[in-house]
């Protein structure tokens, strides 16, 4: 039997946070390899500091939800202030992440998270997270707070009072995981050079077994940037334009990614001029290469025919001379 999120604000809804909070604490316990396609920036730490990072990810949410309803933050709010939330969240969880480590680094780095502002957030990665914030920050956040009646109805495919909780799960999976990912990469660019950043990987111990050498962990970095482009500039606008989300999901053998179906023409009108361009080639190779495939296809059996019947000819025509040279003799 399907099951629904609850609507509104009250002790069903607070319930069922907590059961989705303690049931995802449960999973956390469990494999978190990545089953993936791709790189993940978590990858780089390993299974134990993984366990840690989703874990205060999951305390500070508690937090921030407190903080909303004490607050008396409307959603409106949420849905105007969800990059600027987003940002504190990333500095604040990072900052109690760095707490758990060797103090030579604590007060550099705390230093530097404290320096970084919203505007000074350019990389790639976060381009491409804030991008995606309605469905990153804004839903998951109104879904915990205020119920399901609260969420633009013409997102999803269903009915926003009929949310089932399957959705929601997905998302706050989704959402511990790409934080996760947030803070590594927060961590990670504020070092001043990549030997500074391997040393303090190796220092605190938290390095996954397959980042061990210098090479390793500075060619796990180059792959990671290099995808980051990838995805911004080339699968991140196709899936807008075909309105799909891709999430992350905690599953029994380890960390999966899906996709879901959402409304985006809100993402589509914030496309860079380039990314645009480079939709639309895509758009174009999409409708000219299979029409260019089927004429190369109908050139090369015409060619084929055209060769198999001259062969066959030719064959003919050696044959006839060679029996009309017999019959002379």
């Amino acid at each position: 039997m399907l099951k629904y999120w609850p609507n509104k604000q009250s002790l069903k809804l607070n319930n069922e946070v907590i059961k989705l909070f303690c049931d995802t604490k449960i999973k956390i316990r469990s494999n978190l390899s990545n089953y993936t396609s791709y790189y993940l920036y978590i990858d780089i730490i390993n299974h134990l500091y993984k366990q840690r990072l989703f874990l205060i990810i999951i305390e500070e949410l508690e937090k921030l939800i407190l903080d909303i309803i004490e607050l008396n933050i409307k959603p409106q709010d949420i849905k105007e202030l969800k990059y600027e939330i987003l940002h504190d969240f990333i500095n604040a969880t990072s900052t109690q992440f760095i707490s758990k480590f060797n103090t030579r680094y604590n007060h550099y780095l705390t230093q530097k998270l404290e320096q970084s502002s919203c505007a000074h957030l350019h990389s790639e990665y976060y381009k491409m997270i804030e991008l995606e914030g309605n469905i990153f920050v804004e839903n998951i956040l109104i879904y915990l707070t205020f119920g399901c009646s609260y969420i633009n109805d013409k997102i999803f495919i269903f009915n926003r009072l009929y949310t089932p909780k399957k959705h929601v799960q997905i998302l706050f999976e989704n959402f511990v995981i790409q934080i996760g990912n947030c803070v590594v990469h927060n961590i990670a660019k504020n070092f001043s050079c990549l030997s500074d950043m391997i040393y303090f990987f190796k220092l605190n111990t938290i390095c996954n077994s397959s980042y061990l050498s210098t090479r390793s962990i500075a060619l796990f970095f180059n792959n990671l940037n290099w995808q980051n482009y990838i995805y911004t500039y080339i699968y991140q606008p196709k899936l807008i334009y075909n309105a799909y989300y891709r999430v992350l999901i905690f599953n029994v053998r380890g960390i999966e990614s899906r996709y879901i179906y959402t409304s985006r023409l809100s993402d589509l009108k914030k496309l860079s001029h380039l990314q645009t361009l480079l939709l639309l080639i895509l758009e174009i190779k999409d409708i000219c290469i299979p029409k260019i495939e089927k004429f190369l296809l109908a050139v090369i059996k015409y060619v084929t025919y055209t060769f198999i019947n001259l062969f066959n000819n030719f064959f003919i025509l050696i044959t006839r001379a060679v029996l009309f040279s017999l019959q002379k003799l």
